[in-house]
């Protein structure tokens, strides 16, 4: 593994438990997902959730930080789907302000 790579999976693992509440509106419907060690980057994100979600569907976030206790909204693609377990979403559209406040939240929780 190179040095790049492992300094991304250590970032992933010092990024869990960062959020109190993640709300997932898609298709007309909203649903409050319990979250279950989610993973967070300033790139996007994996919902650990049993609702499949199809590859490419555009879901509207919204969560908040548990440390900075700051929320944050904002869209993400789905990019891939672990049936059963959870997606992988890609942020579009993060307001610089937003990705500010991730960064300084992941950087609190290391």
């Amino acid at each position: 593994m190179t040095v790049e790579k492992t300094a991304d999976v250590e970032l992933r693992q010092a990024e869990r438990f960062v959020m109190r509440q993640l709300k997932i509106e898609y298709d007309g419907r909203t649903d409050t997902v319990p979250l279950r060690a989610p993973d967070l980057s300033t790139r996007g994100m994996f919902i650990n959730t049993p609702q499949p979600f199809p590859y490419g569907a555009v879901l509207h976030l919204r969560f908040q930080l548990a440390i900075t206790g700051k929320a944050v909204e904002t869209f993400g693609t789905v990019r891939y789907c672990l049936p059963g377990v959870g997606v992988g979403v890609e942020f579009i559209e993060l307001s610089d302000d937003a990705r500010e406040t991730i960064s300084g939240e992941l950087q609190h929780a290391m």
